[in-house]
């Protein structure tokens, strides 16, 4: 799903709102999770997740193609952690489908 599919579908379950409200309010909360997050902060929705920053050293990488060291900077990057209720959910989705039968396997 991409954002302006999300904001179609809030705004057909509310449709006392009009879908251009819709679209700044999300907008607005998306825009306050990255804000947070370039601040430094963590920003936890129950049962949705949790969003934070790592922080990634510098290192020394390698071109895979030439073999070469290269410099790797430093960088942070944005995680998200599933918060038990999203899990439980999705797995409480998952056992109620059929059982997933193996394949068999190739004679070698």
């Amino acid at each position: 799903m991409i954002k302006s599919e999300l904001v179609q579908r809030i705004a057909e379950h509310n449709p006392h709102l009009y879908q251009r409200d819709v679209e700044n309010i999300v907008n607005a909360i998306l825009d306050e999770i990255v804000a947070a997050l370039a601040r430094g902060d963590r920003v936890e929705l129950r049962g949705f997740g949790a969003f934070s920053v790592k922080h990634r050293p510098a290192r020394a990488g390698r071109n895979p193609r030439t073999g070469e060291h290269v410099p790797v900077d430093q960088k942070s990057v944005p995680f998200f952690k599933t918060g038990k209720e999203m899990r439980e959910r999705l797995n409480r989705d998952t056992d109620t489908e059929a059982p997933k039968v193996d394949a068999p396997k190739a004679d070698a």
